[in-house]
């Protein structure tokens, strides 16, 4: 009788625990918005807004920090009247989350209206995504990435593939129909992968020709339709730098929002060291080699500014802390560290 009153007693335990997570809560808040055009409505008359201008987010610099700020509709409504625009503005936002507080977050893209004015009454910048991401708060990141890419998948799926017809977003901005034909689009991403390659004792980094001066990062590319993870590492390796991965394994997955939206998976991928020979695809690359663990120790602590030297020449250095291509180094840092040991 005790086990069965136990059993009862774990099962009834987990299922508040359940109902009064503040997770599930907040996720199943956040669809009901999605799905109630009227509930969603309604939330942006108390919502917290995104900034953005021509899909750059708006950040304020405080000292040396970079901040991202949340506007309230009041907010809203105050510089949409300067402007002299209707609130049918705020409409036009997307959802983006909320906070613990079931405070709901959208973002808008006020493209249409005077950057130099919204600056100036709102004492901050709208900055270039790919220098914001790396200016402010972690955990502002991948807000901002988000934020972005549904902004632009909006404005690039504004008329139906198959009718020609214009599509409508939902109040949420979680989808697009076309009345003429009853099709719904949903947002998508497109999968990626990003791979650390190693020989047992170093690790392959390459350049492409649009990266900043001296940075080098892990092999990456877009995933071929009908490719499964593992395929498509080995063809990117054997494709860029002619090598055969003869074992791969996980790491982790990060959203990425260029060149479009992006699922990047990262994955470490090893070869062996008596077929480690470079032959670089110079299509795609401007330069591949292999690094030893000092070298990737000592980049690891330059910053972009300090990498150029007096003659001109610049010493390698990495993707900063945010991108998943730095998790992938770090790890490998670690693990050839602890074999060390």
């Amino acid at each position: 009788m005790a086990a069965i009153y136990q059993a009862v007693y774990r099962r009834a335990s987990s299922l508040f625990c359940r109902l009064h997570s503040t997770y599930v809560r907040k996720m199943r808040y956040l669809n009901e918005l999605k799905e109630d055009d009227s509930l969603c409505r309604q939330a942006q008359t108390s919502g917290a807004f995104y900034l953005f201008h021509n899909l750059s987010p708006f950040l304020q610099q405080v000292g040396e920090k970079y901040l991202v700020p949340q506007l309230s509709a009041a907010e809203m409504k105050r510089i949409l009247e300067k402007f002299k625009e209707t609130e049918q503005w705020i409409e036009k936002s997307v959802l983006i989350g909320c906070s613990d507080e079931h405070v709901p977050h959208f973002a808008l893209d006020l493209g249409a209206l005077e950057k130099s004015v919204i600056e100036s009454e709102l004492k901050g910048s709208f900055t270039d995504l790919r220098k914001a991401l790396f200016v402010v708060d972690g955990k502002d990141s991948p807000l901002l990435a988000s934020a972005q890419s549904l902004l632009r998948w909006h404005d690039s799926h504004q008329y139906c593939s198959k009718t020609g017809q214009p599509t409508q977003k939902n109040i949420a901005g979680s989808k697009r129909v076309c009345h003429a034909s009853g099709i719904i689009y949903y947002p998508q991403m497109s999968p990626a992968v990003i791979t650390l390659v190693s020989d047992g004792s170093r690790c392959l980094l390459a350049r492409q020709p649009s990266f900043p001066q001296g940075m080098y990062s892990s092999l990456s590319g877009f995933c071929d339709l009908g490719e499964n993870v593992e395929e498509t590492v080995r063809r990117e390796v054997a494709e860029e730098v002619g090598l055969e991965v003869e074992s791969l394994w996980y790491s982790a997955s990060q959203h990425w929002p260029f060149p479009s939206s992006c699922l990047i998976i990262a994955c470490h991928a090893m070869v062996r060291a008596q077929q480690a020979e470079i032959s670089m695809n110079s299509l795609e690359l401007e330069e591949a080699r292999w690094f030893a663990l000092e070298e990737i120790v000592e980049g690891l602590k330059r910053k972009p500014g300090s990498s150029k030297q007096d003659d001109g020449s610049f010493l390698p250095w990495f993707p900063p802390k945010q991108t998943i291509a730095h998790q992938l180094i770090c790890e490998w840092v670690k693990q050839q560290t602890s074999q060390l040991a």
